[in-house]
């Protein structure tokens, strides 16, 4: 699909969060013409007006749209596609999920008339804006679960090319494999086990009768360091960054801390998802009314390294600009 043909393709975005108004706004600023699906009144109804975007109730809106891009989160998606979607979707549109959880689970199976793809930016929706806005942009990833019309790869390569995806990557995948490894990083490495990690680290510094503001500052604010020279230059950027004690101490202890054990219990966070396992407990926590959710939530919000944090940072006048 040649970049002539934007402006025919007719979009709606469903879901105004932080990835629907970035989406929404580089698409239109590609040359796309963009409508706005919300529950009429909702939280984001306001904000998606004040950006100048045509917004209408999502049975509406998705009506004579060419592409729906559902950008709701995942556990409202199955009752949105089956209610609302579904019925009311054209004839041979395309239907596009930026995480294909729903899709690769079972718990959506959409019309067979459809195309069905994923796009996925590597970035939260403010990177994905902000890149687009200097002229970059953020990697995407793509795939194609149903491709009735022939033209749904097309489709998908040129929506990513609307986020701004092709100024830097973009690699074909699978639903299956963007599901699974997504939940996989965010549970044993990005949120879960990062998370995990510094709280461990705190509470034995703490423990040991060291001061904890020096903890937090050992094992919290200074990752912020390292995770910039991993996402600049890999492991081998953070090696040439830090001290030959630092690098030694990496050597001879990483491997005690994140062990075999450990890497065993990764492969059973991979299994559970791979298997249904965790999407079935997530699906079943969310209809109970998230208990364990909420109280694992506030116990993570209550631990003692967040009081420390927030009186540090309190002085850091740096972050105080940067969040104005």
């Amino acid at each position: 699909m040649s970049s002539n043909d934007k402006p025919q393709i007719k979009i709606t975005v469903v879901g105004y969060g932080s990835q629907g108004r970035a989406h929404a706004l580089n698409l239109r600023d590609s040359g796309f013409d963009v409508t706005v699906g919300l529950r009429p009144g909702g939280p984001t109804e306001a904000k998606a007006q004040a950006d100048g975007f045509t917004v209408k109730p999502v049975a509406e809106a998705v009506a004579d749209a060419d592409l729906v891009a559902v950008l709701t989160p995942d556990m409202v998606q199955k009752k949105l596609y089956n209610d609302v979607l579904a019925p009311n979707l054209k004839q041979g549109a395309c239907l596009l999920f930026a995480h294909g959880l729903n899709v690769h689970f079972g718990m959506i199976t959409p019309r067979e008339d459809l195309d069905v793809v994923l796009v996925a930016p590597k970035g939260p929706g403010a990177l994905v804006r902000r890149e687009y806005e200097i002229g970059r942009g953020v990697p995407c990833i793509y795939a194609v679960h149903q491709d009735k019309s022939g033209q749904a790869e097309q489709l998908a390569l040129a929506y990513a090319g609307g986020l701004g995806g092709a100024r830097a990557n973009i690699i074909k995948t699978t639903f299956k494999e963007e599901t699974e490894t997504d939940l996989f990083g965010e549970q044993a490495v990005l949120c879960g086990g990062a998370s995990a990690l510094v709280q461990a680290g705190f509470e034995t510094l703490v423990e040991a009768g060291y001061q904890p503001e020096i903890a937090y500052y050992e094992v919290l604010h200074e990752l912020k360091l390292i995770v910039d020279l991993f996402y600049e230059g890999g492991i081998t950027r953070m090696l040439e960054f830090i001290s030959e004690t630092a690098q030694y101490g990496d050597f001879v202890s990483g491997p005690r801390v994140i062990d075999a054990s450990v890497k065993a219990r990764m492969k059973d966070v991979l299994t559970d998802i791979q298997n249904g396992t965790f999407t079935r407990n997530w699906q079943a926590e969310y209809d109970a009314g998230l208990p364990n959710y909420k109280q694992w939530q506030q116990a993570d919000k209550d631990h003692p390294i967040e009081k420390v944090g927030r009186e540090l940072r309190a002085k850091m006048v740096w972050l105080q600009s940067q969040n104005a």
